[in-house]
């Protein structure tokens, strides 16, 4: 068995982490950490997890995590920084699932978290986990970090159209919605249910700090630098995102459904829908499948990608858990199986 820690636990994507590692067939979970909560049932925080696990938070100063093959950080930006070296110095896999090692050019990432990298010479280091991207890399990683909610939607729907060289770099566009879940469990009034529900709105117009992530990605595909316009928006649900991507053609003869279809084939958790449907959110609800569309809207020379995914799983723990499975030999889809919850 693989023996997992988990650092923040306290929050939605630890608690998910839990929710799907509960019944991981290889995976034991040996600690988790909160220093606000340490001592504390983790059943009496989150009931739903009663009877699935007899742990207490502990404090991540009282060496809990040193006899982990595995450690996952769910902690904000920033934070993982500090242990990440001497966990690694032990041996010790981790997989981050905060900002701290997605971003190559650590001035960038400075400006982006307005703070100092505390460890940058890490960052070269860390691999990005995106499966359908480098599985590769990642099986020989000390390092993952995970991507983000609204990077791993943007990428994999633009990807097969890159790879192939069939887009103008130049001028990619990105609308993206997501659900308040992917803000945190922190209190903010933004996302309070009387704010929050029935309204939709944009945010970050001007930039938003996903940006130089997603870009990074893109180019790295693409093999060349790109031009996005990137738009978030806020949805009045709790789980799910939905990006609408749109590009301009250089070919209009592309089969385009086909060119979807032949690239995720054998993607375990890429779902390509029949020609003409249009993926809804609920349909991915609490499981790590992302599902695609594409369109080419009246046979002109644009093409329109949407793309779902539940941004707490495929955009957060799940693709961690993924990740996971891969970095230790296990099945890609072990512990990661359950269909998406409807209604």
């Amino acid at each position: 068995m693989i023996k997992a820690g988990i650092v923040g636990g306290t929050g939605y994507t630890g608690v998910e982490l839990l929710r799907l590692l509960a019944v991981h067939p290889e995976v034991e979970v040996c600690a988790i950490t909160s220093r606000g909560e340490a001592g504390r049932p983790v059943s009496d925080l989150f009931p739903n997890l009663r009877g699935h696990f007899d742990l207490s938070f502990s404090d991540p100063a009282a060496g809990a995590l040193d006899d982990c093959d595995v450690v996952f950080f769910a902690t904000p930006h920033g934070v993982a920084q500090s242990t990440v070296p001497g966990l690694l110095a032990k041996g010790i896999k981790v997989i981050d699932l905060s900002a701290d090692f997605r971003i190559r050019d650590v001035a960038l990432w400075e400006q982006w978290y307005n703070q100092p990298h505390a460890c940058p010479e890490l960052v070269g280091e860390a691999v990005y986990g995106l499966p359908e991207v480098n599985r590769d890399q990642i099986r020989r990683a000390r390092l993952i970090a995970c991507p983000g909610c609204y990077p791993t939607s943007v990428q994999l729907g633009f990807l097969p159209l890159l790879e192939a060289g069939l887009v103008d770099v130049g001028d990619l566009i990105a609308n993206s919605a997501s659900g308040t879940s992917g803000a945190g469990r922190q209190a903010s009034v933004g996302t309070l249910l009387a704010e929050a529900s029935d309204s939709f709105k944009a945010y970050g117009a001007a930039g938003h700090r996903h940006l130089p992530e997603i870009r990074q990605g893109l180019e790295d595909i693409a093999g060349t630098s790109v031009g996005l316009t990137f738009i978030p928006h806020l949805l009045p649900m709790i789980r799910g995102i939905h990006s609408t991507l749109y590009a301009t053609l250089s070919d209009k003869t592309v089969d385009l459904q086909q060119l979807y279809e032949a690239r995720f084939r054998d993607e375990p958790f890429v779902d390509v829908m029949p020609a003409g449907s249009h993926p809804e959110t609920r349909t991915v609800r609490g499981s790590n499948t992302c599902r695609i569309s594409v369109f080419r809207p009246q046979g002109g020379d644009k093409v329109v990608v949407l793309v779902v995914e539940d941004n707490l799983v495929k955009g957060a723990s799940g693709q961690a858990i993924q990740n996971m499975n891969i970095l230790f030999g296990l099945p890609e889809n072990a512990g990661l199986m359950a269909p998406a919850l409807l209604p």
